[in-house]
């Protein structure tokens, strides 16, 4: 059985989804009308509209961090954790944030039509954004090397992870990762829920 993590995180900035979507024009309807009335397809909403997460952006949110924070093993020479997180972390289950897609607010912005930074074409773009958001975390753990005591905080290595994932990579659209701000987060309530059993 594997050691199951959990904790909280809570948003210290905006966060914005942008979930590609088919949407078609309607009959006589103008791009403009058409962003207005599709802007909250760029949300992840289950089935009764609940706004989520995906776990795949969890976990590469973290991995993410474990490669841009490098923290060596000691006595490992220069090998780090980062592999360690990338094949023994894993994120199954959606974070729900407890809003309502109807509820979401948007922000239009002009950005480059492409979506790469720096082209030259430019249009107005429409997309959901959240200001205050929270919401809680599971991960399984299948490589304890990333549970070891780290000696620089006393934290679990894993915890040290997870905590710069908040900071210096985020979630979804223009978060730090992308050179933007939006999607940082803290985390609490960090605990490990079960042990994994000897073999």
């Amino acid at each position: 059985m594997p050691t199951i993590v959990k904790f909280r995180i809570e948003g210290i900035a905006p966060l914005s989804q942008s979930k590609p979507h088919l949407s078609e024009l309607e009959p006589g309807e103008s791009h403009d009308d058409w962003r207005k009335r599709t802007w909250r397809e760029h949300l992840h909403a289950d089935q009764h509209g609940e706004v989520f997460i995906p776990p795949g952006a969890i976990k590469n949110c973290v991995s993410e961090a474990a490669l841009f924070m490098s923290i060596l093993i000691p006595g490992k020479g220069k090998s780090t954790y980062t592999k360690h997180v990338e094949a023994g972390v894993a994120c199954i289950r959606p974070v729900m944030l407890g809003i309502n897609k109807s509820d979401v607010q948007s922000e239009t912005l002009f950005l480059p039509a492409d979506g790469k930074r720096g082209s030259g074409k430019r249009v107005w773009k429409t997309y959901p954004v959240l200001h205050q958001w929270s919401g809680d975390v599971e991960l399984i753990i299948l490589d304890e090397t990333v549970l070891q005591t780290s000696h620089r905080s006393g934290n679990t290595i894993l915890q040290d992870i997870v905590e710069g994932a908040g900071q210096f990579i985020g979630l979804h659209r223009f978060r730090p990762r992308k050179n933007g701000w939006y999607g940082r987060f803290v985390v609490t309530n960090f605990a490990v829920e079960a042990l994994a059993m000897a073999a």
